[in-house]
């Protein structure tokens, strides 16, 4: 069964309660998934004007832009949502070395899970964490 909000050309974002909606960050080119973190109207206006990814943090509760301290930007490409309207997907052009993850990896999925154990897939890291988080 479809609804009215399925087949809308009419953006109808539901944030939730809190004014966030989720946004999955993937790579423009090759399709990995990247991250995924939280927007509110702030920060999708803002990357909608600016070309740069921006999001809200829960902990700070303040906007950022991706990249902010460790110079790996991201240009959002295209902003797509779901069905539903309640989750975003940004495809990006990561700038930078290329890494979305704080730890210096290009992605932070970097883990599986496996027999109830976390296994490591990607152990690349693209830049040195202690180095450019320095305080």
């Amino acid at each position: 069964m479809t609804s009215a909000l399925d087949e809308t050309k009419a953006l109808q974002l539901r944030f939730d309660e809190k004014g966030l909606i989720p946004a999955i960050v993937t790579d423009a080119r090759d399709g990995t998934l990247l991250m995924f973190a939280y927007m509110n109207r702030e920060a999708l206006d803002v990357t909608l004007v600016t070309g740069q990814a921006h999001f809200y943090s829960r902990t700070r509760k303040v906007l950022w832009k991706k990249g902010e301290t460790s110079g790996e930007t991201f240009a959002a490409v295209s902003i797509l949502t779901d069905c539903d309207q309640d989750v975003l997907q940004i495809k990006v052009t990561a700038e930078g070395q290329g890494a979305a993850c704080h730890t210096g990896r290009k992605s932070c999925f970097y883990r599986k899970i496996v027999n109830g154990e976390l296994e490591f897939i990607d152990n690349e890291k693209l830049f040195d964490p202690d180095f450019v988080y320095e305080k």
